[in-house]
């Protein structure tokens, strides 16, 4: 898609506005003229992050204004002007170079990575030269930097839509599931699909798209997805509900047997890319975990998890939800982790080797007591990421938590980020916490591990940051 900005005298709404906060992904785009992150002209212009990848904007810088958090991957820019709080580019062409924190001398709080160490754009569907309809399949790239289309056409493969099942929300979970046992590849077409039982992914080089982000309701208490194999399956473009009776997982992402089994060389690595959580907020709903990942070399590519703050079916103990994601398979990256306002842990990272490229959180607003939100005795509160003693090697880059508990007592957090101290110096990069508003309190107490200063009352809306921890 290419937008050719033609507005230059409309006033105050000059340029392309891409105005929004987590879950309204820009891909495969390119624009030609001004870019604005925010809308500047309707107060009070607050946009809370978003994600760009495989798309290219020129003509203007890019007017990140208000827009708190931002990553962007794999893409060309003429440039980007400020940041809030977290700016993260990954494989850019154009980038701003590496300042954090924000400084005058160089602008920020950018994270820049020259190239991004593994990715797989997202499959999309297409019309051919013979108006077939088709779904293409990008090809893996290693170390890669800019557009994946900037020198001709994108790497991959073509699949007829022969070869998928078309479902709409009418379909039973039998006939979707018949359908995958067959060999099927599986497009979900717009609206709710409420699931009496899981959707089965039983083979490898699988691909599951949505389009119009369909929402899926497990009503059971099951899984909306889960795939067996760890190899090659593609899920794209979902919003998955939490169902009236609580889920211990909503998408499970291999199974511990294929970790064994499955082929661990990471030439064909599963995605997960625009999948979208909530637990409340449309309506009453609960879940233990969101995203259970058990697929070794898998790519998460835009991923937000979202425990409801605000909008139907909103309590402490009634939209109940643990964990937002548990890694558990090796080598596993992520771009664009948005994870929010779970119970506990909010990210659990039990594999080896993994890297994380951006996160944003925000610790739950309402633990009605400090008592109610301990970690463990002597502990307050939960960390946002734990990585476990399990995995030997981390790498995370440009990685935040904020706090706004609002329920007018003191809850702290003694720590954002947890990790074994025997990783390797420098295994984490950027990390910063925030005290959202002067209507919260209490805080968090430390960046990582008992390190960095607190962010409380005392220092609102102020980065407290760690630059490189061990």
């Amino acid at each position: 898609m290419t937008i050719n900005v033609t507005n230059p005298t409309f006033g105050c709404y000059t340029g392309e506005f891409w105005a929004v906060s987590q879950a309204s992904p820009v891909r495969r785009v390119q624009v030609n003229g001004l870019t604005t992150l925010m809308d500047y002209c309707t107060g009070p212009s607050y946009a809370s992050g978003g994600f760009i990848a495989d798309s290219a904007f020129t003509g203007s810088t890019i007017i990140s204004g208000s827009q708190q958090q931002w990553i962007t991957r794999n893409s060309n820019l003429d440039g980007w002007t400020n940041g809030v709080w977290n700016q993260v580019f990954s494989g850019v062409v154009g980038a701003p170079a590496q300042c954090f924190p924000a400084q005058s001398s160089c602008g920020g709080p950018y994270t820049t990575l020259a190239t991004s160490p593994v990715t797989r754009e997202e499959p999309y569907l297409y019309v051919d030269s013979s108006g077939n309809y088709n779904v293409f399949v990008p090809a893996v790239q290693q170390n890669s930097s800019g557009t994946s289309w900037a020198s001709g056409a994108t790497p991959g493969t073509s699949i007829p839509i022969s070869r998928f099942f078309i479902a709409q929300p009418g379909d039973s979970i039998a006939k979707i599931n018949a359908a995958l046992l067959l060999g099927k590849n599986l497009i979900l077409t717009p609206g709710i699909y409420n699931l009496e039982g899981p959707i089965l992914v039983p083979f490898p080089d699988t691909v599951v798209l949505g389009l119009g982000f369909p929402t899926l309701i497990p009503q059971n208490g099951n899984e909306a997805l889960r795939s067996v194999s760890s190899r090659g399956v593609l899920v794209s473009g979902l919003i998955v509900d939490a169902g009236p009776k609580n889920s211990p997982v909503l998408l499970e992402a291999g199974t511990l047997l294929s970790l064994l089994v499955d082929d661990h060389s990471g030439s064909d690595p599963s995605s997960i890319q625009d999948v979208f959580f909530r637990i409340g907020g449309a309506e009453a709903g609960s879940a233990t975990v969101s995203l259970l990942v058990n697929s070794d070399n898998l790519i998460l590519d835009d991923v937000w998890a979202w425990r409801a703050d605000h909008g139907n079916g909103v309590g402490w103990t009634v939209n109940t939800g643990d964990t937002g994601l548990i890694v558990n398979g090796n080598h596993v990256t992520a771009y664009g982790l948005f994870v929010e306002h779970y119970q506990k842990y909010e990210v659990i990272w039990n594999g080896n080797a993994g890297t994380e490229v951006f996160f944003q959180n925000e610790m739950p607003y309402d633990p009605p007591s400090q008592q109610a939100w301990m970690e463990a005795p002597g502990v307050d509160g939960w960390a946002a990421f734990k990585v476990t003693k399990l995995a030997r090697q981390f790498n995370g880059y440009g990685m935040g938590s904020y706090s706004f508990f609002n329920q007018g007592v003191n809850i702290y957090a003694a720590n954002a980020f947890e990790s074994p101290t025997s990783l390797v110096p420098g295994s984490f990069h950027d990390l910063l916490t925030i005290f959202l508003s002067t209507a919260g309190s209490g805080g968090i107490l430390n960046v990582i591990n008992n390190t960095g200063g607190s962010s409380t009352i005392a220092n609102p809306d102020t980065p407290v940051t760690v630059v490189s921890y061990p």
